[in-house]
């Protein structure tokens, strides 16, 4: 490991350290300090000179604060010339259905939408794979990708967040479409491994493309298939004015478990919150394929000890002013 200190903002530093340098030189040279016409101008004076270290102390105290945010502006950063990193070599693509089905809610005691169900789950398990590009894909009528694989998972959690029912067509359940969209945007990964989580509830809308196509493509890329059907295997239920009703409206288990069988992954039910969020820990660790690669130029920010600097300076200032040297 060799490290290093820098400022990732060079000119910022060079720009705010000429501005101080030419204020300290217009105060010491060209600045005039009060000068007072009264009776007791002798008094004051003689105040002055008692003071004249303690003010002093105050301006440079003053100064090096406005010399610590300079530093802060700059972006003070510890660099790892040549650090070792542990990544999962696994490239993603989830692909949830946000067709009309999945308002539809399967816990009587909770009463929460699928939707809401699969979109809390599928962020836990973002934030599990740090190392991992994620993207997403939305499929009902049609299929979209709403964010290809990515290693920002800030914005993809938000992208999730933020996803509802009706930001596409939601009549339909185009399956086959959305893991053809989902192959399309792995079929170029060099990664290790590279995988599709696929999260239903509903029964392929007539006139969707082939799953044998599917599976074929998969094949061809490398690329394993998990399926998850969410929700009761007979249907759901779903809130009306006229109060809680059923909904006949079961997910085709035989094609889920196709696509994974046929491609290495593995077919998964759930019914619960709880039981989504054990299939997708155990797809957390089915698909790691860990290694050791070098990364070059790892920058850690070191701002906090310039600011606690930064901060001690200007309280410090305050108090001295306001407290021991005050009305001198």
């Amino acid at each position: 490991m060799e490290l290093f200190f820098r400022f990732a903002y060079m000119p910022v530093l060079y720009s705010g350290f000429i501005v101080l340098a030419l204020a300290a030189w217009y105060r010491r040279y060209y600045y005039n300090a009060p000068f007072y016409l009264y009776p007791v101008t002798h008094l004051i004076a003689k105040n002055a000179q008692a003071s004249f270290n303690y003010k002093k102390i105050l301006s440079c105290m003053r100064f090096l604060a406005l010399a610590g945010l300079v530093l802060l502006a700059a972006r003070p950063q510890l660099v790892d010339q040549q650090s070792h990193v542990n990544v999962q070599g696994v490239d993603i693509m989830m692909a949830i259905d946000v067709s009309g089905s999945m308002q539809l809610f399967d816990d009587l005691s909770l009463r929460r939408p699928r939707i809401d169900v699969a979109k809390d789950e599928a962020i836990k398990f973002i934030k599990k794979r740090d190392n991992d590009p994620i993207g997403l894909v939305l499929f009902a009528q049609e299929a979209v990708t709403r964010c290809p694989a990515t290693l920002d998972k800030k914005m993809l959690e938000s992208i999730v967040s933020s996803t509802e029912l009706g930001i596409i067509n939601p009549q339909g359940t185009m399956l086959s479409k959305g893991l053809l969209m989902a192959i399309n945007r792995l079929k170029k990964s060099t990664a290790k491994s590279r995988i599709i989580i696929l999260l239903t509830d509903g029964e392929p809308t007539p006139g969707d493309d082939d799953p044998k196509i599917v599976v074929s493509l998969a094949k061809k890329y490398g690329i394993k298939i998990y399926t998850i059907g969410i929700g009761g295997k007979e249907g759901g239920y779903i809130e009306t004015p006229f109060g809680v009703q059923a909904v006949d409206m079961p997910f085709n288990t035989e094609m889920l478990s196709f696509f994974a069988r046929e491609t290495g992954g593995r077919m998964f039910h759930a019914t619960k919150p709880e039981e989504l969020s054990q299939i997708y820990e155990m797809i957390n660790q089915l698909e790691k394929t860990e290694y050791e690669t070098n990364v070059f130029q790892k920058y850690e920010d070191q701002l906090m000890p310039f600011l606690w600097i930064v901060i001690a300076l200007i309280c410090g200032e305050i108090i001295l002013s306001q407290t021991v040297w005050f009305g001198l």
